[in-house]
């Protein structure tokens, strides 16, 4: 029995990669303001990317339960220079969710994620391109060139979400590294083969490993309205993140345990010598109630901890679908045969 994948088959760089194609996934929840600006700018880059390389591109929008017009406006775009595909969830699964579903449908060779709320600047795509089919990266990931303009504590709060998570994984996960990423077309068969239903796209897109490269850039502020990730959704993320991908919060455990012990233990060191040596009588009471109060809050931390790990377990188990599309589009784009002609210059 093969416990391993062989992707190798699948090119890397090159006019062989660039004949494979490129799928641009876009999640979208309720962007309708945006989403036909967007797709305007991504039908240059598509007119770009095949008078450079040949390379024919689609997009697949994804639409995760919008409650507003994003399904009926994405609905009515149009094929030109690029096929779309809209997929339609049957309700909110999350961001994780549509990603999955976004890179199932996936027609061509590589993917590259992206966000429908015009903070990943379509513009960059060409160089992520670049990268792929020039240098053969495998992937090709874009990160926050800084956060100078983010509050102190939520830098601090995103630098010990970083370190927590690497503690306790073996392969380490870049920081500010975001979704915003190129997969080549064996990156893409590879990261379609995991199995599990709890995913967390930037660990994964990292654990897969082949040829991988960073890419900082400035986002562009929001297009439209505000984030729909508010401190509370942020940190139910990080949490998935932490569990799905890392081992970190039960060494944090252990740890404090080890560290509670040893210090009741020396407790009860000090009270042994003050009894035998001195002849002083320790007043119970107090320091009995505070060491119970101590030991019952690190053991309901403790069970916590565990406790998200069993749900992840269960979740498996189940095995249910991590999404359901309730409707699908498809169109092609009807693109002239001269256009299909890549400009290569002399060196190339």
């Amino acid at each position: 029995m093969t416990l391993g994948s062989d992707v190798s088959r699948l090119s890397t760089s090159g006019a062989t990669a660039a004949a494979l194609g490129l799928s641009i996934v876009v999640p979208l929840y309720n962007e309708a303001a945006g989403l036909a600006l967007l797709h305007e700018r991504l039908i240059a880059l598509a007119v770009a990317l095949r008078q450079r390389y040949g390379l024919a591109s689609e997009v697949v929008y994804v639409d995760d339960g919008s409650a507003d017009a994003t399904l009926s406006i994405a609905r009515g775009l149009a094929a030109t220079a690029l096929d779309v595909q809209v997929v339609s969830l049957s309700r909110n699964f999350g961001k994780e969710a549509a990603l999955m579903a976004g890179l199932d449908h996936a027609r061509r060779g590589a993917v590259l994620f992206m966000d429908g709320d015009g903070q990943h600047p379509p513009d960059l795509i060409e160089k992520l391109v670049a990268y792929w089919i020039d240098d053969g990266y495998d992937v090709v990931y874009t990160a926050k060139a800084h956060r100078d303009n983010e509050p102190a504590l939520r830098r601090l709060a995103v630098h010990g979400f970083y370190a927590l998570i690497n503690w306790g994984a073996r392969q380490k996960i870049p920081e500010d590294a975001g979704d915003f990423r190129l997969l080549s077309p064996r990156a893409a068969a590879a990261l379609r083969q995991l199995p599990e239903r709890n995913r967390f796209f930037k660990g994964l897109a990292s654990w897969i490993g082949f040829r991988q490269i960073r890419v900082d850039y400035e986002p562009a502020p929001r297009a439209h309205g505000m984030t729909t990730f508010s401190a509370t959704r942020l940190i139910g993320l990080s949490i998935e993140g932490l569990t799905s991908f890392s081992v970190a919060p039960l060494r944090l455990a252990s740890l404090l345990g080890l560290l509670l012990a040893t210090g009741a233990f020396l407790f009860g060191l000090s009270i042994l010598w003050e009894t035998w040596v001195d002849g002083k009588s320790v007043p119970g009471y107090p320091s009995l109630v505070v060491g119970l109060m101590t030991i019952g809050g690190v053991q309901l931390i403790m069970i916590g901890i565990v406790g998200e790990y069993i749900g992840k377990i269960l979740s498996e188990l189940k095995a249910r679908p991590i999404y359901f599309v309730a409707e699908h589009t498809d169109k092609r784009a009807d693109i002239p045969a001269a256009a299909t002609e890549p400009e290569r210059t002399a060196a190339e």
